[in-house]
């Protein structure tokens, strides 16, 4: 009899995890269907009344569209990136990195450091190539360390440069920060 009962409990366990796992994948597959927009799903049927296997290749064809839409972006930007390295004689604050831009283009020395003084605001631009091995991190503790908070830090890699730009903003601004001072520490560390 105790057999029975645990052969009885054993299928019960096995209906009760089957169940739980339709359950889940049901709600899987509504939570992917409700992040498809509906200016994608081109069918008069709404989402809900379509089925799971119609929902699952919507949710597909629209993950493959993003795909492609972000690989014609990266096109688009890297192409836009060139073009703006080659020509730019517009008075503005991207000059400097610009002027960098196309230096490090034109093949010279690799690492290069541009900075920028904009009131309390200090501006770093950097481009490395790939294989150098500096720590971004001692860039940014360098700006602490001489009295800058660093507001921002991104980089972006265009072929086979970096671009660092740093964004910082003076701590006190009655003591102000060495920029000189900044730029020779920078350059000991990157050179």
């Amino acid at each position: 009899m105790k057999k029975c009962t645990s052969e009885t409990t054993s299928k019960l366990d096995r209906k009760t995890a089957e169940r739980n796992r339709r359950i889940q994948m049901k709600g899987l597959c509504f939570k992917l269907a409700s992040m498809v927009p509906p200016q994608h799903c081109k069918s008069s049927k709404s989402k809900e009344m379509m089925t799971q296997q119609s929902q699952l290749d919507l949710a597909a064809s629209y993950i493959k569209q993003l795909t492609e839409r972000i690989e014609i972006l990266k096109e688009r930007k890297e192409k836009e990136l060139s073009s703006q390295l080659g020509t730019s004689n517009k008075p503005s604050m991207n000059d400097v990195n610009n002027r960098a831009c196309k230096t490090a283009v034109a093949g010279s020395r690799l690492p290069l450091i541009k900075m920028s003084e904009l009131g309390s605001s200090i501006e770093v631009l950097l481009i490395s190539g790939l294989n150098k091995n500096f720590m971004f991190y001692e860039v940014i503790t360098v700006l602490q360390e001489e009295g800058a908070e660093v507001v921002s830090a991104n980089f972006s890699t265009v072929g086979n440069k970096v671009f660092h730009t740093i964004h910082a903003q003076v701590k006190i601004s009655r003591v102000g920060v060495e920029t000189t001072r900044v730029w020779q520490r920078l350059q000991d560390l990157i050179y």
